[in-house]
């Protein structure tokens, strides 16, 4: 496999977020070539200096397919067609990874984005503290997970590992049904205004803060509704449960029900998690003896997610003899033991030794 060193890689669909990947990588020294489906996006990445050329690169290391989810499939075999190992950015991982079906292929998705398109809208600090999803399976390669997990802490982002299916349902709550939720307000709104006159003109902060994401460029949306549909509909479902239990408590004058239901609200968003740094001292590297298979490395990975449980490193150190090797892990402080005991539960043995 290609090494990291060569520091070679292709964008494929140079629109907003294939963009700032361009520019992100070309920033850390990375020859990047790229292409579209449109070349006249692809001539403004080059101009924008986001890409070093138009095209593919037989010789690139790594190739991120930052297409519409419908097209990912056919564009992440083609790719790795070239040796190179092979991610994607799309909001959809279950079919997409089932599709491609490569040791060589490891299913991303960084939450990160914009309400600009395009270039115009391109810019690497956006992954800056951003979860970006990883989705190891069974037969990902290690070397392949290493190297894309890599590159995307480079671009500033933390990395989640999580099961394709499972990161499927939970952006449906947090992603696909808020951004299709606020898409619908603002339309009541618009169409509101055509009968009300000033609606739109009375809209404040909330309107706008709730509604801010339906700006975004509609045309991924069928695809994912497309892919992501059952998720989606489960979440709808449980929104649309709630929002009637909402309208049964202000149509009852329920105020004690309705005060507890914003209180419980209003803790949850306040306690919502964000981004800390920690310096060596809050660090612990937890060694795991593992059978040198690429499931292990999805089975770890993906747990510790589960368990949102940050790593902050990751390293494959192989066996020169036999089946077994070691995966290094660097971790917070405060999560060590409970990330060694989960761990034992898993039948697995880690030790652990503080870095600093």
């Amino acid at each position: 496999m290609t090494s990291l060193s060569d520091r070679r890689a292709v964008i494929v669909g140079t629109g907003l977020i294939g963009g700032s990947i361009g520019l992100g990588l070309r920033k850390l020294g990375w020859h990047v070539t790229g292409r579209d489906l449109d070349p006249g996006r692809a001539a403004r990445a080059l101009a924008h200096g986001a890409i070093d050329a138009v095209g593919d690169d037989p010789e690139a290391a790594l190739t991120f397919v930052c297409t519409p989810v419908s097209s990912i499939a056919v564009e992440a075999r083609a790719a790795l067609g070239g040796g190179g190992v092979v991610t994607d950015v799309g909001g959809v991982k279950g079919p997409v990874v089932a599709a491609v079906d490569h040791p060589r292929f490891v299913g991303g998705h960084p939450m990160a984005g914009s309400e600009q398109e395009g270039m115009d809208g391109a810019d690497p600090s956006i992954f800056d503290g951003a979860t970006w999803v990883l989705t190891p399976i069974t037969d990902t390669d290690a070397e392949a997970y290493a190297l894309v997990r890599s590159v995307v802490t480079s671009l500033g982002a933390d990395v989640l590992a999580l099961a394709p299916d499972r990161h499927d349902e939970l952006v449906a709550t947090v992603s696909h049904v808020p951004h299709l939720a606020a898409a619908t307000l603002m339309a009541l709104a618009a169409d509101g205004e055509t009968e009300q006159g000033p609606m739109l003109r009375l809209a404040a902060g909330g309107f706008r803060d709730m509604t801010r994401i339906a700006a975004g460029h509609p045309g991924i949306w069928p695809d994912i509704c497309a892919e992501n549909r059952d998720a989606i509909v489960d979440a709808f479902d449980q929104l649309l449960g709630a929002l009637s239990a909402m309208r049964d408590l202000v149509a009852h004058g329920d105020r004690p029900g309705l005060l507890r239901a914003l209180e419980h609200a209003r803790s949850a968003r306040v306690n919502l998690p964000a981004r800390v740094a920690h310096d060596a001292a809050d660090l612990v590297e937890l060694r795991v003896p593992v059978p040198d298979r690429p499931g292990v490395l999805a089975e770890i990975t993906t747990l510790l997610g589960e368990l949102a449980v940050n790593i902050e490193d990751l390293e494959i150190a192989h066996s020169a003899e036999g089946e077994r090797g070691v995966l290094v892990l660097v971790v917070q402080g405060s999560a060590a033991d409970g990330t060694r005991l989960a761990l034992q539960s898993r039948g697995f043995h880690p030790s652990l030794r503080p870095l600093s």
